[in-house]
């Protein structure tokens, strides 16, 4: 499967090169960009201490335009991990957007889903060691429902736009609405019932967003359970209802940012998340202990000590996966980040983890990253 992907990628690469080259009329703006992160992590939870270099991720692009009004993206990712369905090399972005009118903009394909302000931010510019845990439980990356590693995409179309200009020219309200397998990246629909994602956010004054998401629909596996009630095994297609909405809040301005989401979960969970599509996990549809409701909330503020160059940062973070404090994990952060260019960044953060799911609630961690891009 590497040989394909890697394949298709320089092919991708060699058809950029041929477009700037011919300047194909009714192609152009064909751009070949990229990042990596690589990683230092120690983590003192008991029983599970590790302290090691990583390499979290590396992905390659190519975006464009052709005939003007349509933008296609393609993009790679590879990781250090290669032995599960979330692992490299992997599709993660694949789509094209009609994008004639700021207010009606039309996108196909694979993407990121239309839920919280965090989840579709670069990597790098989120800021801390990774995206606040009820974004990364609710918005589809390791979903709590039991998905398999998706960044936050499925497969879908959506409507999105800007409008309501004021005086000065600036949009002051945007949307966007998107139908989607509900299943996460490279996956075919399942239970033939889709998801619809959406949001809206207001824009009163200049860097700032005020949102509210909401997302209706199910995640769904084929395969076989014991009925909760009976014990009786069942085979079939079991389907999962999901109900969330979320609210979120953000301020960026003279290189200060402020921002807080919280989002709910209604539905139930697998009590295996999907790692591989050839293992038992593809088929357990037995249900999480956890129960039907799981809630977040993150709250950060990144400060210049020298604007645009050097920062503070600090982040509260809890996520409660049973809907109460019995399971709950709250992680507190504060670090530095350094930008010797905007394509190259240095970020070390220190978290304090007080996780209510361990028998050892309290424990220590550091990350530091380096960060660069193409």
């Amino acid at each position: 499967m590497k040989k394909y992907f890697i394949t298709a990628l320089l092919a991708l690469i060699v058809f950029s090169a041929n477009a700037q080259e011919k300047k194909v009329s009714w192609i152009n703006n064909v751009k070949l960009s990229g990042y990596g992160i690589t990683e230092y992590q120690y983590s003192g939870q008991d029983g599970a201490k590790s302290n090691s270099f990583n390499l979290r991720l590396a992905r390659i692009s190519l975006d464009g335009r052709i005939l003007q009004d349509f933008y296609w993206k393609a993009q790679i990712q590879f990781n250090g991990n290669t032995s599960t369905l979330g692992s490299s090399p992997k599709v993660v972005d694949l789509f094209s957007e009609w994008q004639k009118f700021d207010f009606f903009r039309i996108k196909i394909g694979q993407f990121k889903n239309p839920f919280t302000f965090e989840n579709p931010m670069h990597p790098i510019d989120q800021g801390f060691i990774g995206y606040g845990q009820v974004v990364q439980k609710l918005a589809g990356f390791s979903d709590r429902a039991g998905g398999h590693s998706s960044n936050g995409r499925d497969i879908g179309l959506q409507f999105q736009g800007d409008f309501l200009k004021n005086a000065k020219g600036r949009n002051l309200l945007h949307y966007q609405i998107g139908v989607f397998n509900g299943q996460g990246i490279n996956v075919k629909d399942v239970d033939e019932q889709k998801n619809i994602i959406g949001g809206v956010w207001v824009m009163p004054v200049a860097g700032m967003r005020l949102g509210a998401f909401g997302w209706t629909g199910s995640y769904a596996r084929k395969g076989t359970w014991s009925d909760e009630a009976d014990g009786a095994t069942h085979t079939g297609i079991r389907k999962l209802q999901q109900r969330r909405y979320a609210f979120s809040a953000e301020y960026v301005a003279d290189d200060w940012t402020f921002r807080s989401e919280y989002a709910h979960s209604t539905g139930l969970a697998f009590a295996k998340a999907l790692n591989n599509t050839d293992d038992a996990t593809s088929t357990n549809c037995n249900l999480s202990t956890n129960g039907d409701q799981a809630q977040g909330v993150y709250a950060l503020v990144i400060a210049p000590i020298i604007k645009n160059k050097f920062h503070a940062k600090a982040r509260y973070d809890m996520f409660q996966p049973s809907g109460d404090a019995s399971k709950q994990k709250t992680v507190y952060e504060a670090g530095l980040d350094y930008e010797f260019h905007h394509n190259f960044e240095i970020s070390g953060i220190y978290a304090f983890v007080n996780d209510h799911s361990l028998a050892k609630h309290n424990y220590n961690m550091i990350d530091v990253q380096v960060s660069f891009r193409f």
